[in-house]
């Protein structure tokens, strides 16, 4: 056996090795380091090269600004934006020598788009969040395509919910009783009546928004093993979005009812459960709405207070008994999260920094209140 200087390497072995140091394994590969390892080839052999982004007309990581001001990437509306605008507008106030009666915390935690279960649900129960002695809490909103811009006071109750039914197996030439498929049709078939039902009052009622109505869609289906074998048991998972005015109690009976309906053998979970709904005030009478929207009317910004239609780190806040109001100030802006081509308008985000200024000023003047002596 003979061993080489590892200085005298053949430089295409020592390219070779380079690249196969870059981890491409799912489930996480590093995909933008072996584009930018390849790039960098491009350069050095002066050969053009093109990206191709499916759905994306810029890389969503690179925050690209075409000519209009727009930036795109993942993240420009939810929500890099807002932290950023909030760092901007604490530099603002201190670089301006401004005292407040209160103090202004910022929290960056993870997890809010998995359920923020290791995240802030687990943080507010930490001696560190009881330290802050938070009186009210700031968070995510969304954009709005209009002049206003919205405010979000509650929102709905994250449930997912798996089902599964279990019946009998067989060979598929054969008419078999009581599969585990025919009654998981039959649950699926009453939930899916249940938002047919919810959409149609929604439509109904030009006074409603989707954050009032209870929503449910169909999100996984799971069973069998191959085509000619009746599977002994199969299941769906839903994502329901309970409206916070519902009977919790209530609806987790109808569940179970349908289940029963469906026959013997058919149960369910729950991957997510949330059920301690809570509403901010949004009346004049409450000194933190009137701080919030006292603001926003100095600064000329017309406010349209909704029920958030999906789940937030707000949920959390409240359930401890802290108000909270979910704000984005992004205005004539399509709802573009997690969508593709998510995008932010420089003037937008500008803006933003500005109404977080303002409302940060306001917010921390509020004196102490009867309840925090």
């Amino acid at each position: 056996m003979t061993t080489k200087d590892p200085e005298s390497e053949h430089p295409s072995v020592t390219l070779f090795r380079q690249y196969l140091r870059i981890c491409t394994v799912q489930p996480n590969p590093d995909y933008g380091g072996a584009i930018t390892f390849l790039e960098e080839r491009a350069r050095q052999l002066g050969l053009s090269c093109q990206k191709i982004e499916e759905h994306w007309h810029h890389d969503p990581f690179e925050a690209f600004k075409d000519s209009e001001g727009y930036i795109y990437a993942r993240g420009s509306q939810d929500m890099k934006s807002v932290s950023i605008q909030y760092l901007e507008a604490v530099r603002r106030l201190k670089s301006e020598g401004h005292r407040f009666p209160r103090t202004i915390h910022m929290t960056f935690v993870p997890d809010e788009e998995v359920g923020g279960h290791k995240g802030m649900e687990l943080f507010v129960k930490r001696p560190e969040f009881q330290a802050l002695r938070a009186g009210f809490v700031l968070d995510e909103g969304l954009a709005n395509p209009t002049d206003a811009f919205t405010v979000f006071y509650s929102e709905r109750s994250p449930w997912w919910v798996q089902v599964t039914s279990t019946g009998k197996p067989g060979h598929a030439s054969r008419f078999i009783e009581d599969t585990a498929a025919e009654k998981l049709h039959k649950v699926i078939s009453s939930i899916l009546a249940f938002r047919e039902k919810e959409r149609q009052r929604l439509q109904a009622n030009p006074h409603l928004k989707e954050g009032a109505v209870t929503s449910v869609n169909l999100t996984k289906l799971e069973g069998g093993v191959a085509y000619n074998v009746v599977p002994a048991t199969m299941s769906a998972s839903f994502d329901f979005r309970v409206a916070p005015d519902v009977d919790m109690k209530a609806f987790e009976k109808q569940l179970q009812r349908w289940c029963q309906e469906a026959g013997e053998g058919v149960t369910f979970e729950f991957a997510q459960k949330f059920t301690e709904p809570r509403m901010t005030p949004t009346d004049d009478s409450d000194p933190w709405w009137a701080a919030f929207s006292g603001a926003c009317k100095a600064m000329n910004l017309t406010l349209e207070p909704e029920i958030f239609p999906a789940a937030t780190d707000s949920r959390f806040i409240r359930a401890v008994g802290i108000p909270a109001l979910g704000f984005s100030p992004m205005n004539r802006t399509p709802v573009l999260l997690h969508d593709h081509n998510e995008r932010l308008h420089e003037d937008i985000f500008l803006r933003g920094v500005d109404i977080y200024t303002g409302l940060l000023s306001a917010l921390a003047s509020v004196p102490t209140l009867p309840s925090e002596s």
